[in-house]
């Protein structure tokens, strides 16, 4: 089973999506709440160089924002 975790905020509609996806294909995933782990935002950033939400992280492949075919792409 792949490695999945979604760094999100709890206001932003597409990291409610990409969970609601995710929960629904039964994937196991770690959220990462940005807005309470400043330490996380800043690895987002370092990893992504930009400040949006979600980022998908699925065994080391980074997507950033709700993007369904990326998703299922890196989880085959």
């Amino acid at each position: 089973m792949k490695k999945v975790k979604v760094y999100s905020t709890p206001t932003c509609h597409w990291c409610h999506k990409t969970k609601a996806f995710l929960t629904e294909k039964g994937i196991e995933f770690l959220d990462v709440n940005l807005a309470s782990d400043p330490a996380a935002m800043n690895e987002v950033i370092s990893k992504t160089g930009q400040m949006g939400v979600p980022v998908i992280e699925i065994d080391g492949t980074i997507i950033i924002g709700f993007n369904q075919s990326a998703i299922e792409g890196a989880l085959a």
